[in-house]
């Protein structure tokens, strides 16, 4: 049985055009440098998770403040209650973002993978996630595979410093 797959590729399609992407790669540098940050001296895994979970609550409930204040100063106008539900919804991306390296931790809390192996996953996953939108991104800008492989590269290159950066001032 073939499964069909136009629904899934309308989905990543769709995503990939709206706001989500700077969002989900915001949050995944901030996850990342709490990652980065915190390895030196890891804690236990599941106080890792949380760490994880709770910086991005609070960096998605950052971006509906900032939203919020900036919509009213903006429009001079108060923000109504379906504003506010839009905001929560753009701001869900950049909370996946920062605390999907979380579940590494969790499956390490859970047994299922050692604290170094949770580093390394959390790290090289969200590191691909930023090259992959970087190579997505150049393909939808009409890029060849060879320039859209270079830009991921450079990108992945800035991400990654951006990263260090980051967990530096963590």
């Amino acid at each position: 049985m073939v499964r069909d797959v136009r629904p899934f590729r309308r989905a990543i399609e769709s995503h990939l055009g709206s706001e989500d992407v700077a969002r989900v790669i915001y949050g995944s540098i901030i996850g990342l440098a709490l990652v980065v940050a915190l390895q030196a001296h890891p804690p236990a895994a599941a106080t890792m998770a949380s760490f994880l979970v709770g910086t991005a609550v609070a960096v998605g409930l950052a971006e509906v403040y900032s939203e919020y204040v900036g919509a009213e100063a903006r429009t001079r106008r108060p923000v109504e209650s379906k504003q506010v539900r839009q905001l929560l919804v753009d701001a869900a991306a950049v909370t996946f973002g920062a605390g999907f390296p979380a579940l590494f931790f969790v499956l390490a809390a859970a047994g299922a993978l050692d604290i170094d192996a949770a580093f390394r996953l959390a790290k090289w996953s969200g590191l691909g996630l930023i090259c992959a939108y970087a190579f997505a991104a150049a393909r939808l800008s009409g890029a060849g595979v060879a320039r859209a492989l270079i830009h991921a590269a450079v990108l992945g290159v800035i991400g990654g410093a951006l990263v260090a950066l980051k967990s530096l001032v963590h």
